[in-house]
């Protein structure tokens, strides 16, 4: 799966929109990188850019960054209201999907390592990339600001990470960088049914990490407590890794509890939005709903979505799409006006459709499109699309029966098969555009030049890679289309009787698929030179085969019993 993290760099210019252009231009240079938003400040003389993609191209992109605006913006005249010390004032990187942080904190180190060596900018690692507990914090690290620097990097306490530590002209110019790796921060605001920001204020003191004051005496009026040294004493709110405050909104008429969930592992969304609501509750107050703020990881829509349907006690085995659904609905995200996940997912938002999926068709264009004078799709993506077929029609099986009056206390057992069936079809829809692409990668290596020695090496060698390619898809079918049948014949077996004959019809299009899947194999393997790979290819597909007859065999005959008896 592919990874994606997040970069929001903050450059020292909130005024000057061509000195802006220019920086976020070098963004949309680097292929596999996409521009979210650019955000300036007149007042600050900053801008807030974010940017997404796979870690390595976002890690040029945020160079080119840095790089540009070292070269556009000088230090010396620089002012505003924001805290800074550098021309990229600090460039973050956040994970989104499918990625740790401890990833994200060593190419974090990398980027600021080139950045010191290579652009001679003195970097400070902050947050979780940082390599003292001292030097987490942002606020340590860019303490006095730019009218400090030239003293702290000079010290050893304050030596930069990376970078030079001498405050020449150049650093005069450029200032610092600070550049961390942090989790993803999540702005959402819940909305009350009061118009008191009192009220909502209480409630956001609940349950924030900071809390509020312990006071001398009940009234909130009343003296916060100090420490010996003369602190005040805090009681922590309920939710770590959050901040929050109350306020009222004149658009929408309602107050509201404003929160930042600065670490969506520890407090995830649905987790806050259920702690906010009885806090509420126990002051007479209902969340209505709740809004996000910015654009967020596909992420949290699911875990919500999929927290939703356990307590419920409905199967988790559904499309994406409906998770994300019942997520919206289950906290109100549409309360205030229409949520739109294809606007506020990143997942989404970074989607490539410049090249139309086969499984993007409908069913009358993709039979249409089988049946032009195209040689793609052929049998092989026909054959991964009757695998899903079947891993569909199994985990429907399971999906009807965890609703099956009666059954309640077996919803758990019917939802874990409905999840793996999800899985397996999901695959197999990916490998119908993917044996598709098999095959064009085969076309493009005989479509090679071969006028020279070295041409014809190279294209005989590009055809000798996409031709085994060309069997590894196929084979890959082969395997998720067998382990299918697990899903169908659990319900053919355990499933609700009135469909059964939809399991039947799931095992016959498993069967199916690994028989297709095979063809495939079989043609692509004569073509091969390397007959080791080839022949041991072809024999282990002719054993996923019989297996996958016998299989489907054992489930017909369970099923038509099943029928026979009715």
């Amino acid at each position: 799966m592919k990874q994606l993290i997040e970069c929001v760099p903050n450059i020292s210019e909130g005024r000057d929109m061509n000195i802006i252009n220019q920086v976020t231009a070098e963004i949309e240079k680097v292929e596999g990188v996409k521009l979210l938003d650019v955000d300036p400040g007149a007042t600050t003389n900053r801008t807030v850019i974010t940017f997404v993609g796979e870690p390595a191209n976002v890690c040029e992109a945020a160079f080119r960054v840095v790089k540009k605006a070292s070269e556009l913006i000088d230090m010396k005249n620089h002012h505003g209201d924001h805290p800074r010390f550098g021309a990229t004032d600090v460039c973050p990187l956040v994970p989104v999907a499918n990625i740790e942080m401890d990833e994200v904190v060593t190419y974090a180190r990398e980027l600021g390592k080139r950045i010191g060596e290579e652009l001679n900018i003195p970097v400070f690692c902050y947050e979780s990339a940082a390599f003292t507990p001292e030097r987490r914090n942002l606020a340590n690290c860019r303490a006095g600001e730019y009218e400090a620097l030239a003293n702290r990097i000079c010290t050893p306490q304050w030596k930069p990470d990376f970078g030079p530590d001498k405050f020449d002209a150049h650093v005069a110019t450029t200032g610092a960088t600070a550049v961390g790796a942090r989790d993803f921060l999540v702005a959402i605001n819940y909305n009350l049914n009061t118009t008191s920001t009192r009220r909502a204020n209480a409630i956001a003191f609940d349950v924030r990490e900071k809390g509020r004051p312990k006071r001398v005496g009940p009234k909130v009026t009343d003296k916060p407590m100090k420490d010996e040294n003369g602190n005040v004493i805090m009681i922590p709110g309920t939710l770590k890794g959050t901040k929050a405050i109350g306020w009222y909104i004149e658009e929408y008429g309602i107050a509201q509890v404003s929160m930042n969930i600065t670490n969506i592992n520890v407090s995830p969304v649905h987790v806050c939005f259920e702690e906010v609501c009885e806090k509420a509750a126990a002051r007479g107050i209902r969340v209505t709903g709740c809004e996000i703020v910015g654009l967020i990881p596909k992420k949290v829509l699911i875990e919500a979505g999929r927290y939703y349907l356990a307590k419920q006690q409905r199967s988790l085995g559904v499309s994406e799409d409906e998770i994300i659904k019942i997520a919206v609905k289950s906290m109100g995200l549409d309360d205030l006006k229409p949520f739109n996940a294809k606007e506020k997912v990143i997942e989404y938002l970074i989607e490539d459709n410049s090249n139309k999926r086969l499984v993007s068709m409908t069913c009358a264009g993709f039979a249409a499109e089988t049946a032009s004078e195209s040689p793609a799709p052929g049998g092989g993506s026909i054959s991964a699309y009757m695998g899903c077929l079947g891993a569909s029609l199994g985990t429907m099986v399971a999906n009807l029966a965890s609703h099956k009056a009666g059954w309640d206390d077996r919803w758990e057992f019917f939802s874990q098969w409905a999840e793996k069936g999800q899985v397996l079809k999901d695959t197999l829809l990916d490998l119908v555009d993917e044996d598709t692409n098999a095959f064009n990668k085969i076309m493009s290596a005989f479509g090679m030049p071969k006028k020279t020695d070295e041409e014809k090496a190279a294209r005989a060698e590009a055809i000798e890679n996409a031709s085994k390619y060309a069997i590894e898809v196929p084979f890959k079918v082969m395997n998720v289309a067998y382990d299918a049948f697990d899903v169908v014949e659990a319900m053919a077996k355990d499933g609700n009787p009135a469909s059964v004959s939809d399991a039947g019809v799931g095992a016959l299009c498993c069967r199916s698929a690994v028989m297709g899947a095979y063809l495939n194999v079989k043609i692509n393997a004569a073509g091969i030179k390397d007959r080791d790979f080839a022949d041991k290819m072809v024999a282990l597909g002719a054993e996923i085969q019989a297996k996958a007859l016998r299989r489907e065999a054992e489930i017909l005959d369970v099923v038509n019993k099943i029928i026979d008896k009715k």
